[in-house]
């Protein structure tokens, strides 16, 4: 399948030559004095993006202001700045000489700047946005499966990639900025897509990203602890969320579709149901709600049976070939969320039962007697609600290899050694993506909630720093029948230490682990009747 560039680089090819005049009404700032006969074409918020016609978005910064790089910016082609009060400072100071749109707040209007320079792409889309802290990208690979099988044109945005009708680029964030993202829907537009899946976070949520689009309809998967290193608390984090939904928001969905399976999806529920404007409906797998599943059955390879039931009463069959309570509930969503698009459950079915979705309980199979499983689990629910998964599908023993992310929030790191050591048989403590900080800082942190589990219900806990040799550890200790879950990182394809990304695939390492073990056990006819015998007496 042909790959495209960076969702940051995609530009539509022919886009609206927009009048200054006109960014600074969206802006709601006051005209340029004088006769500023200058037109834009596109904007972008880094001086190496800009292209010739844009509008520099000159933000401050953690470290430093763009608008420091305005000169930059100028070279590459830009033709007006857009920039606070200490930007037009800057630029004045370093004698640079282009028209500069002032505002107390760009970032607030920024996403209303890009959407009029690109032609307010979302209006001319089906645009459906998912939200929550599990279960965002499934849902989003299951709503594309069911747009497509319905032959719908679609277009996705998420953590993993972004696909244009089928065609791959990677994401950098789970929401493109602004300027990014109305340029990306702006090329869906120009390449016939109709229906947009966007996961839409509560960064992009609380920064704008997602300001200027129309969202025809929005879904609320579940809430858990997440991302308190960027909110305050949860009902902080709760109230990002709810700007998809809530009354007084520019960017609240014409309709809504809420899991109602915790409290804090009920608490949406109740709200976005306020407002008659805002049509609701509820899924649920626990929780009595309008679409709901019977009969769950799950096969031996992990796939799932069940039938399902919405508004209408209409039953319909599906297949799911994700294994997982919580796997059915993302599939309501987004049945739910189709049947909002205008997509009934019968059509979508056929796409949901091919569905997949990368580093989501992802098998590695190398012809190994157990199963070994990959997922981007990286917050304490997730992860107990793979384990419990896992622990439902198998008779065997569970080995969970996990640790956490550096620079982020760090009150879950407990609470995931926690976890791992209450539902594993073996726990091993290894580094995630340490980022800036001191990786045996974290590891000690996620230990630390482990050794906290009573001994009498703690998993064996072991720590290594190289995450490679965690994961062949783990696949060392599997016996026929056991499970090795590698938890955390899923489909990235990178591991960051010290500021610098190494390539680290955690698919990827777990098949040679497999494939290595077996090639020893090869050379070693000893070791390879023992563990012949040790499956034996397991089976």
């Amino acid at each position: 399948m042909q790959s495209t560039p960076q969702p940051g680089s995609l530009r539509p090819s022919n886009p609206p030559r927009t009048p200054l005049s006109a960014v600074c009404a969206a802006a709601g700032i006051a005209p340029l004095p004088g006769d500023v006969p200058a037109t834009v074409t596109g904007v972008a918020l880094r001086a190496q993006d800009i292209a010739p016609g844009d509008l520099f978005a000159a933000l401050a910064g953690g470290h430093s202001h763009g608008a420091s790089f305005t000169a930059d910016a100028v070279a590459q082609g830009a033709v007006a700045v857009l920039t606070d009060e200490a930007g037009a400072a800057l630029i004045a100071d370093a004698g640079i000489e282009i028209p500069v749109l002032r505002h107390r707040a760009p970032r607030e209007v920024l996403g209303a700047v890009s959407a009029l320079i690109y032609g307010d792409p979302s209006s001319k889309l089906t645009l459906l946005g998912i939200t929550g802290t599990a279960g965002k990208t499934t849902t989003a690979y299951l709503v594309e499966a069911g747009l497509m099988a319905a032959g719908r044109t679609a277009g996705l945005v998420g953590t993993v990639e972004t696909r244009i009708d089928g065609t791959r680029a990677p994401s950098a964030l789970t929401t493109p900025e602004a300027p990014a993202l109305q340029a990306l829907l702006a090329v869906m537009v120009e390449r016939g897509v109709d229906t947009v899946v966007m996961e839409v976070s509560s960064h992009a949520l609380s920064l704008g990203r997602v300001d200027g689009c129309h969202f025809a309809a929005a879904a609320f998967t579940n809430l858990s602890q997440d991302h308190l290193d960027f909110h305050r608390d949860l009902d902080d984090y709760f109230a990002a969320k709810a700007r998809l939904f809530a009354a007084d928001s520019t960017v609240r969905a014409q309709r809504a579709v809420v899991c109602v399976d915790d409290r804090w999806g009920r608490q949406m529920a109740a709200m976005a149901a306020q407002q008659p404007a805002l049509p609701t409906t509820t899924v649920g797998v626990s929780a009595t709600a309008d679409w709901q599943a019977d009969g769950a059955v799950v096969a031996a390879s992990g796939e799932q049976r069940f039938t399902v039931r919405g508004p209408s009463g209409q039953a319909v069959d599906i297949e799911l070939p994700l294994p997982g309570r919580f796997n059915i509930a993302n599939a309501l969503v987004a049945l739910a969320l189709l049947a909002a698009a205008g997509v009934s459950a019968a059509d979508a079915a056929p796409g949901l039962a091919g569905a997949s979705v990368p580093g989501r309980l992802q098998r590695v199979h190398r012809g190994q007697p157990f199963l070994a499983v990959v997922d981007y689990a990286h917050k304490p629910a997730a992860l107990e609600a793979v384990i419990a998964t896992l622990r439902e599908q198998c008779s065997g023993r569970l080995a969970v290899v996990v640790g956490a992310g550096g620079d982020r929030d760090t009150g879950k790191r407990p609470i995931m050694g926690a976890a791992g050591a209450l539902g594993a048989d073996l726990l091993i403590v290894t580094d995630d993506n340490p980022r800036s900080e001191d990786p045996a800082t974290i590891r000690a942190a996620v230990l630390a909630g482990a050794l906290s589990v009573s001994e009498d219900a703690r998993a064996e806990v072991r720590e290594f720093g190289d995450r490679a040799l965690a994961i062949a550890d783990a696949v060392a200790w599997a016996r026929a029948g056991d499970v090795v879950l590698v938890a955390g990182k899923g489909h990235e394809l990178g591991q960051e230490v010290a500021g610098v990304k190494h390539p680290f695939d955690d698919r990827e390492v777990v098949a040679e682990a497999i494939e290595r073990l077996a090639t020893e056990r090869l050379a070693d006819p000893e070791q390879a009747g023992m563990d012949k015998a040790t499956s034996e007496d397991d089976e």
